[in-house]
């Protein structure tokens, strides 16, 4: 062979492996390529229902296709701050997602400039924001604080503490990520997707904030607005037909988002209207409950559906806004979950091509109308223009915003005489023209099930049990399974050969102060105290959810017979969705959230096994009893002779609600104690602490003003005569609670949760 073939084939040879070289990487580059980095999601909630169902949806995909980044909570709709926190990371450790950070509030604030400062957060509407937490309830006023609201939300009807596991997260004071500092550092390492399930407080400032953070907003997906359907405030609608729940209850906050130039996607009530939950989802769910998750979100439906006796299948129609809307859907709707499904199919498909597998949309040119007609008319309702040398926000007047804005649920303003539909618009998603106007991608509707031999009539309904059920990504345990000789133990002292003491009531608002007295009181020998039964408020320092702490210390303290009775979320004659005095107490530190989280030390109580349950037609005797029925019993189990002292530390709601509803209230209460920790010692030791009484006529101011209401005043007009603590021994008074509360008598019975865990962890003699 000749030196020339032999350098052709050596030719041909390297030009092979050339190729084939180059074949390789093409191929290795292309096989790199495929693999496309997970699509960055944020979510913003109000932890109500269906935000549960649809965070349990979403955080069932596969993270290789889409991640949660971060979780930011919204108060100020249908959750309390601390409740709902805590209610997220028990969620996350269930689902094996303890490395997900999680926003709440804030407490910064907004100048008068509108100038947004960097730890402001959700509790109150941008139109309410001043330089701290407090503030006004116009918007929030439409959820009720009590059952059938919050109340239900924050405990999801007593089946979260039954069900879900306790993480290693919670609550703690100043260390708190807010909602602003999770948001930024999210959108700061790179384009994300935000999905919004509730109010758009959060977002609304973090875009007035840190605008250089716009650009990696990738899209919003927005759960909320109706804009060819009438709206959803079952409890405003006299007032307010148009306007949907997480619109409403921040008008210009949606309007900010909407308008900042963000790509939107918007879920309605004009599509939600469209998946109600029918007798045959709610059947097939029943069905299909593989995984803890599942569970818990079957439990949870199950629940609202009780609570609200809606039974599955009595939905209605919502009616145009051309035909004057008479009535409200009475039915329960996949809210929040379909919105989710609706932005992961757009994600998955590619958003610039429209498709979606779970609903129809189209384009419309929408606003948020934020206050009412007539515009620049000052009438005392617009803390953006009124009073006000320059509008806040550099708004302008005479313009949209600049009208009336709704006061509460029964603005008089609102109401038409002689008509059932009221005429404010604060928080409706109107289709509009002109420079007002935005271009903006709305479902109209939901697919139906394309497989007809199916009982289930939405696509979606086929792809939401589906996830649910995928044994990957599923949850690792709930609270019974969680510990291999768990079970529910119920302490009671025996008192049978025992000399009972004085018969107390302690009426509490469940401040620290409140939780302080009641241990002592049950440290104190029940030869001289029988603690017979505790009232619990919501309208004091603390949201009425708070009464799982007061069940949790009972059990701590070996106290479980002890009944726990449930009393109002308003001022005495006040009606149930009114917030009069809420500006008297922050939102965040410093109040509701740090008392609803007793200042994140409730979580390192044992759990009870008693707790919060909402009212159930199925199972009647599980209800939470009332404070007035706790009364009721107290006294029906009273000897002869016997009276009842009650110290009370809070608002004196329950005891007016008892003496208005029972008259012969005083003659079986011998004394009233007023006074937290030193109303505790004085009532069980006064004589010790070597007092100075003095007696005075009291009165108490009553409908006035803000500065003068709930004034206690010596007045000689007053026949009231009280007997007013002027002075005591300060240093005996300190010694007998120290010695009081270090004392090993009637000394806790499991001293903590992670005791507990020991407990539940080993099996037992």
């Amino acid at each position: 062979m000749d030196e020339r073939s032999t350098a052709s084939r050596k030719t041909m040879s390297s030009r092979r492996a050339a190729v084939i070289a180059a074949v390789l990487v093409f191929v290795a580059a292309a096989v790199s390529g495929s693999v496309a980095a997970p699509q960055r999601i944020l979510v913003d909630t109000d932890m109500d229902t269906d935000d549960v169902l649809a965070l349990l949806y979403i955080l069932k995909h596969n993270r290789s296709e889409f991640e949660v980044k971060a979780i930011t909570v919204n108060a100020n709709q249908w959750s309390d701050a601390g409740h709902a926190v805590n209610h997220l990371y028990d969620i996350l450790h269930m689902m094996g997602r303890d490395d997900i950070p999680v926003g709440v509030g804030g407490d910064g604030g907004i100048s008068d400039a509108g100038v947004v400062h960097p730890r402001v957060g959700g509790y109150l509407p941008l139109i309410d924001q001043g330089t701290s937490t407090a503030g006004s309830c116009r918007y929030r006023q439409a959820v009720p604080p009590g059952r059938g609201g919050r109340l239900d939300v924050d405990t999801n009807s007593g089946l979260r503490r039954a069900f879900l596991p306790q993480g290693p997260r919670g609550y703690r004071p100043l260390r708190q990520p807010t909602a602003q500092q999770v948001m930024s550092d999210a959108l700061s390492a790179g384009p994300t997707t935000v999905l919004l399930l509730g109010a758009h407080t959060n977002l609304a400032l973090l875009l007035a904030s840190r605008p250089d953070l716009r650009r990696n907003v990738r899209r919003v997906y927005v759960s909320g607005g109706a804009v060819r359907a009438g709206g959803n405030l079952f409890t405003a609608y006299a007032t307010n037909p148009v306007a949907e729940f997480n619109v409403f209850t921040d008008p210009f906050a949606a309007y900010r988002v909407l308008h900042s130039g963000v790509p939107v996607i918007m879920v309605p009530l004009d599509a939600t209207n469209t998946i109600p939950v029918t007798e045959e989802f709610y059947a097939e769910f029943e069905r299909r409950q593989g995984t803890h998750e599942a569970q818990y979100c079957f439990r949870s439906l199950d629940a609202v559906l009780t609570r609200q006796g809606r039974r599955p299948g009595s939905h209605g129609n919502t009616a145009s806004l051309n035909s004057l809307a008479p009535s409200l859907p009475n039915g329960y709707y996949m809210w929040d979950s379909f919105a989710a499904g609706v932005a992961l199919s757009s994600m998955r498909r590619g958003e610039a091509d429209g498709g979606n597998d779970f609903a129809e949309l189209e384009y419309m040119n929408i606003t948020v109308v934020t206050s009412n007609k007539p515009y620049g008319v000052r009438d005392g309702s617009n803390p953006f223009f009124d009073g006000r040398v320059a509008p806040k926000f550099g708004l302008r007047d005479g313009g949209v915003h600049s009208g009336h804005v709704q006061t509460g649920v029964k603005d008089a303003f609102c109401v038409v005489p002689g008509s059932k539909r009221g005429r404010c618009e604060d928080g409706y998603t109107k289709e509009v023209s002109g420079r007002e106007a935005v271009r903006v991608r709305v479902a109209t509707s939901a697919k139906p099930n394309t497989d007809e031999s199916s009982s289930l009539d939405r696509e979606f309904f086929k792809s939401f049990l589906e996830v649910l059920n995928l044994p990957k990504h599923t949850g690792r345990f709930n609270i019974s399974t969680r510990f291999p000789y768990y079970r529910e133990v119920f302490y009671k002292p025996d008192f049978k050969n025992g000399k009972r003491g004085k018969p107390v009531i302690i009426d509490m608002d469940m401040s620290p102060g409140d939780f302080i007295s009641l241990i002592y009181l049950l440290k104190e020998p029940t030869e001289v105290i029988d603690l017979k039964a505790v009232l619990v408020n919501g309208n004091g320092w603390a949201n009425i959810a708070g009464i799982d702490i007061v069940y949790d210390i009972l059990h701590m303290m070996g106290r479980d017979d002890i009944p726990v009775g449930l009393g109002n979320t308003t001022a005495f004659g006040a009606p149930t969705l009114g917030c009069n005095n809420s500006y008297a107490i922050p939102q965040g530190s410093g109040g509701f959230l740090d008392s609803d989280t007793l200042y994140g030390l409730a979580r390192s109580l044992p759990r009870s096994p008693r707790r919060y349950t909402s009212a159930s037609s199925d199972h009647p005797e599980r209800r939470q009893p009332l404070a007035f029925e706790v009364w009721q019993s107290v006294r029906n189990q009273l000897g002869p002779g016997d009276k009842i002292t009650v110290l009370t530390n809070g608002p004196l709601t329950n005891l007016a609600n008892i003496s208005f509803s029972d008259t012969k209230a005083s003659t079986v209460i011998e004394d009233i104690f007023v006074g937290e920790v030193l109303g505790a010692v004085y009532m069980v030791r006064g004589s010790e602490l070597k007092p100075a009484m003095k007696v005075k006529t009291i009165s108490v101011v009553v409908n006035t003003t803000k500065s003068t209401d709930g004034q206690i005043l010596v007045s000689m007009k007053s026949a009231k005569l009280l007997n007013v603590l002027d002075n005591l021994n300060s240093g005996i008074y300190y010694n007998i609670l120290a010695n009081s509360l270090s004392n090993k008598k009637q000394s806790a019975v499991i001293g903590s949760f992670e005791e507990q865990k020991t407990i539940w962890s080993r099996p037992q003699k």
